[in-house]
């Protein structure tokens, strides 16, 4: 314990260092999706990593790099991978931003900036950890990977096909992440998986243009009414998915799972609003069996015409559907092409990503290491969840590296990740920064047992 009071003092010490540290991350772009910055954001970042100590290289993948790092002071110590991504969505619409993206700025105890909370002010906090513990201790106590990769905001395309041929040089005993935001209520969060993802979008075909509503009302098909049809043939009255096999592979939940859902803070009314739902009406068990354990189907986006009163000659509905352990995605496509194709034939269909779903067991030891860590660092006991609602690539380090993996996030609930005015507060930063070093002190702990 006297070095986790000698980190405390450290980081209050190191304050507007550390901040400044950030705020070099945060001005540089890195827009996967447009491939804006994506090589001087790891340049930036190894030279970053280098000075703290971590052995780092720039591994190619068929789409942008993953930066690779590690400490490895003893072979035969606890091995803990760290991921995060450098990468970050676009910034539009820029109009609604109170301050420049790109030009971080704290007003109001936040730290304003797009990667602020996603991902770049988490990763941060981690490199800083490891900064802060080397400076006080010496050395670090376990051995440590990094793994930052910069597809995160295009679906980590190519980050399953980067483990598998590396799976020696990324081995270790445990995957760490810190993304996404805390839980509602201000608690920290230790999470044991991510639901995965199919993203489609369908495109129906009328006449070859728009057509006056008038004149070819009830002449000219219009692919609108295609798409509402196609849609009736997937889900009941109750919410269920009608595509045959669906929820053929969903795992049971175990009673460990089950007891965790019950032990979860929840305020109906205070949730609603935080949402922008004030009918919510679900009980906390439900509301969270519904967000962690089972699938969704949702209409993402659905676009024809426009204001004129005309017939549209295409039509185009976005759909994702979230996937819980077990449902394989690739399966998952399958079946929806195959309904698609008995009730619409001629209807086009894209894919825009797909991830697995993934979850670690409640029951494992190190499981109970990382909540412990967490209480200590926040001083009040995490909210253990069995699932992140979202989406992370948690799936490469539980089952194609074959490791426990747990999710802590470090970001406020708020902090508006994907939209104008993305924050992290300062407060979570900093604590980001101590909580990771509360995880290294107790996996060195456990690891001496």
């Amino acid at each position: 314990m006297m070095v986790i009071a000698a980190i405390e003092n450290r980081i209050k010490e190191k304050q507007e260092e550390y901040l400044e540290t950030l705020f070099t991350l945060l001005r540089q772009k890195s827009i996967s999706a447009q491939n804006i910055g994506i090589a001087e954001t790891g340049e930036l970042l190894t030279k970053m990593m280098e000075e703290i100590g971590i052995k780092t290289q720039i591994i190619p993948t068929a789409g942008h790099p993953v930066i690779y790092g590690e400490i490895i002071n003893d072979p035969e110590y606890f091995t803990l991978l760290i991921y995060g991504h450098y990468d970050v969505q676009p910034p539009d619409p820029i109009e609604e931003w109170d301050s420049p993206p790109f030009e971080p700025t704290i007003r109001d105890g936040r730290i304003y900036g797009r990667g602020a909370g996603d991902n770049k002010g988490q990763l941060m906090a981690q490199l800083l950890a490891v900064k802060t513990y080397q400076e006080v201790a010496g050395e670090l106590p376990i051995n440590i990977k990094f793994v930052f990769e910069g597809e995160e905001e295009k679906g980590s395309p190519n980050l399953i096909p980067f483990v598998e041929a590396h799976k020696e040089l990324l081995k270790a005993d445990l995957a760490y992440t810190s993304d996404g935001p805390m839980h509602d209520s201000g608690a920290p969060f230790v999470l044991l998986g991510a639901r995965g993802i199919v993203y489609v979008e369908l495109e129906a075909h009328g006449a070859d243009w728009d057509n006056h509503s008038g004149n070819k009302g009830n002449i000219v098909p219009n692919p609108a009414w295609k798409l509402v049809e196609l849609l009736n043939t997937m889900r009941d009255k109750e919410g269920n998915v009608l595509i045959e096999g669906f929820y053929d592979d969903v795992r049971t939940p175990t009673e460990t799972e089950l007891e965790l859902l019950k032990t979860l803070p929840y305020n109906q009314e205070e949730l609603g609003e935080k949402i922008g739902y004030k009918d919510l009406q679900m009980t906390g068990e439900e509301y969270y069996r519904k967000l962690t354990l089972e699938p969704t189907m949702n209409i993402a986006g659905f676009n024809c015409g426009s204001r004129k009163t005309i017939i549209p000659g295409k039509a185009v509905l976005k759909m994702d559907m979230r996937l819980v352990v077990d449902q394989d995605p690739y399966d998952i496509l399958e079946k929806f092409k195959k309904h698609v194709a008995k009730h619409a034939p001629d209807m086009e269909i894209k894919v825009h990503s797909m991830r697995h779903p993934s979850r670690t067991s409640p029951d494992q030891e190190i499981v109970q290491v990382i909540r412990d860590a967490v209480e200590k660092s926040y001083k009040q006991p995490p909210v253990m969840q069995p699932s992140l609602g979202g989406g992370l690539p948690d799936y490469v380090w539980t089952q194609v590296l074959e490791v426990p993996s747990v999710i802590v996030p470090y970001a406020n609930f708020d902090e508006a990740n994907h939209s104008p005015n993305e924050n992290i507060g300062v407060d979570n930063f900093f604590n980001g920064i101590r909580c990771t070093c509360h995880v290294i002190e107790a996996l060195a702990e456990f690891y001496q047992k």
